[in-house]
């Protein structure tokens, strides 16, 4: 079985960031001012329509593309902050996030709705539904992956209290399974059953199955959303999880949450995340809500795919559709959707 290598740059710990700032990108005044000007001139174009090309950043792109290479090559994250959410309208808000994401990749469907535009908030949903959603509840949310190559949240509002957003590498995941349980990693190197919870492309079944981890010579690949593995489990043609499944799939969450691994990040509004999913598996802690709606927590989410992404196993078909370089890849596809950038939950 591939060992990933210590020195790369995708397997870190908690200790290497918490004392260090530098992933942390505070916007300046003038960076500030270009976003402002670009959203201004985007007006004419609905937001689904945006492009980098449309959304003209003269120097500002160029970090963004520093940023890019870092989410895709390095560390996997960062955090842009300072984007004034609270003196601007929320369309105003949405176009200088989505024109931000637009230089790092293409927006893609996060949901049957056809989301490009996506917003976690509690919608007061059941999350002991298989079916629902966790991100529309206040329910603490297990650490995951999106199927997209990048993630980025937008904080509008932050929660009464509760609400910590918390990353870690998945990359230290394999390499900390390999050296204590082999015999774990090769169970999460094969496949399981993952369920589609109604999100379904024309043509395919309602679950699929893909492994967890996928090793190459140079780096691991991971794709891990623990609930889509349980709700699968609701399907008489799905065989029960193996104690051994059961096993591996606690010690990945029992590490992710571990105080080695975990670094958490208290959300300020205006604060922008991204993730690179292939390499960092995000999670949320409970939260309790303010009781004004004007308060509520509130982020806008995007799922972005990046055209000089990684290479990805043919497994992920099932998940993405298309897998190659150089188009968009990832999302969710269903017949009958419209894509849309709506500015409320």
């Amino acid at each position: 079985m591939t060992i990933i290598r210590e020195d790369d740059p995708a397997v870190w710990y908690r200790g290497d960031w918490e004392e260090r700032d530098d992933w942390i990108i505070e916007l300046s005044d003038e960076e500030i001012q270009e976003l402002k000007d670009a959203v201004s001139l985007s007006q004419g174009i609905p937001i689904v329509k945006m492009s980098a090309c449309s959304f003209t950043l003269p120097v500002f792109a160029s970090r963004i593309r520093e940023l890019r290479h870092e989410l895709i090559y390095g560390r996997g994250f960062v955090v842009l902050r300072g984007l004034p959410v609270h003196e601007w309208d929320r369309e105003s808000s949405a176009r200088a996030y989505y024109g931000i994401g637009c230089h790092l990749g293409v927006p893609v469907s996060q949901n049957a709705q056809g989301h490009l535009l996506g917003h976690v908030y509690d919608l007061g949903l059941d999350p002991m539904d298989p079916v629902n959603r966790v991100y529309q509840t206040n329910y603490r949310q297990l650490f995951h992956t999106d199927s997209t190559d990048i993630v980025g949240l937008l904080c509008l509002q932050p929660a009464r209290s509760g609400g910590q957003s918390s990353i870690c590498s998945s990359s230290t995941i394999y390499y900390e399974i390999a050296e204590r349980r082999p015999d774990l990693l090769r169970v999460l190197c094969r496949r399981f059953h993952i369920d589609r919870k109604g999100e379904t492309p024309e043509g395919e079944d309602e679950t699929y199955e893909m492994a967890v981890f996928y090793p190459d010579e140079e780096r691991v690949t991971c794709i891990y959303a623990r609930d889509f593995i349980d709700a699968a489990q609701r399907h008489s043609h799905v065989a029960p999880l193996t104690t051994e499944q059961v096993d591996a799939l606690n010690l990945i969450d029992e590490l992710a949450a571990s105080g080695d691994l975990r670094l958490d990040i208290d959300f300020l509004p205006g604060d922008i995340q991204f993730l690179h999913n292939h390499q960092i598996l995000h999670a949320r802690t409970s939260y309790e809500d303010w009781p004004e709606p004007e308060r509520r927590r509130h982020l806008l989410r995007l799922w972005l795919s990046t055209e000089d992404g990684r290479s990805l196993p043919a497994d992920f078909e099932a998940r993405y559709g298309k897998i190659e370089q150089g188009q968009p890849r990832g999302g969710i596809s269903v017949p009958g959707a419209t894509l849309q950038a709506p500015l409320e939950p």
